[in-house]
């Protein structure tokens, strides 16, 4: 016979009432905002590495929430944050998932983008070698092959990782790879080490033992969901509405968390195992609002940004992340429903 603890109970019951707040909020988004704008299509990208938009994705709850309008929805694959980019720039999402350091370097460049919403704080990526590497520290990367795909969080952790230990990128032979095709590299034999993204890092770390050579937790930046400023301008209403379905994924996924390592691993074909290793110990839910925290570990940025020339030289750096982070969508979002974590 199964008995069901108080301490569990309460959690139930907990999530359950801030469940039913942020449904409360999702109803009255339109009417809160004044006249709601139409959009014929609403297209948003999901990822691996953003496990919300796996559950919104799954529990059709964007399409419920906008077939009255007759709104269809569509959804595309990214498989990085450089993807992710590439898709809002152009239109072919309106909703992006990608590493902070990814949006602001998109920003920099000229990509009118806003970061509205956190939907994770991961420790997604580290320096990775297969296991009987005789490479022991970053150092010993000199001359080295090294996989990354240019653009994302693991590229910007590469180069930091270079930076602290005396060297640049072009100390070593850096191979642009897709994050999947970065893990198959490493496995085959093609490269000596690999700057990983989960949930392959965690693949190859349990299915094949590849050692993480260098972990900084600080040097992650956060998942960030963007929008191109003139979504934001012209269809605030329905930039606020699709926040109150991820605050409905995000609490969702926090209050069932074995569910959430299930669909992880269907969705991206790995082992319960991997998936619940990215989810329990490599993953978090905060607060999503975005501000000065992102701010704080996008401007630890900005040196490497100048030393790497990433940018042309007369951008200003410090008012791209002041014109990144827009933090009054999700406080519209969570001052509805009266939830933030």
């Amino acid at each position: 016979m199964h008995v069901t603890s108080p301490n569990r109970s309460l959690r139930s019951v907990m999530s359950a009432l801030a469940m039913a707040s942020v449904l409360l909020a999702a109803a009255r988004v339109g009417t809160s905002i004044g006249a709601v704008s139409k959009l014929d299509v609403l297209r948003l990208d999901y990822a691996y590495y953003n496990p919300v938009s796996l559950v919104l994705r799954r529990m059709h709850w964007v399409e419920q929430d906008l077939a009255r309008d007759g709104t269809r929805v569509e959804w595309l694959l990214s498989l990085g944050s450089n993807k992710a980019n590439e898709y809002t720039a152009s239109g072919a999402v309106q909703f992006g998932s990608t590493a902070g350091s990814a949006a602001l370097l998109a920003r920099a460049n000229g990509v009118p983008l806003k970061t509205v919403w956190i939907y994770s704080q991961p420790e997604w990526t580290a320096v990775v070698v297969p296991t009987v590497s005789a490479v022991r520290d970053v150092r010993d990367l000199r001359g080295k092959k090294v996989a990354a795909t240019r653009g994302t969080d693991p590229w910007f952790f590469l180069l930091q990782a270079l930076r602290a230990a005396g060297l640049t990128q072009r100390d070593i032979s850096l191979i642009h790879l897709q994050h999947p095709d970065g893990e198959a590299a490493l496995l085959a034999g093609q490269v000596d080490a690999w700057a990983g993204l989960d949930p392959y890092m965690a693949h190859a770390e349990l299915m094949a033992g590849s050692r993480l050579l260098l972990r900084q937790r600080d040097w992650n930046t956060y998942g960030t969901l963007n929008v191109l400023d003139s979504l934001l301008r012209d269809h605030e209403d329905v930039v606020v509405r699709v926040l109150a379905l991820y605050e409905r994924g995000r609490q969702w996924a926090i209050a069932h968390p074995d569910d959430l390592v299930r669909i992880l691993s269907e969705e991206a074909k790995v082992s319960p195992e991997v998936a619940r290793k990215v989810l329990t110990e490599r993953t978090a839910f905060p607060d999503p609002r975005p501000g000065a925290r992102q701010q704080q570990v996008l401007t630890r940025l900005v040196p490497l940004i100048r030393a790497e020339s990433l940018v042309p030289p007369d951008v200003d750096l410090a008012k791209a992340i002041e014109d990144l982070v827009a933090p009054e969508p999700a406080g519209r979002t969570l001052g509805a429903s009266g939830s933030s974590r």
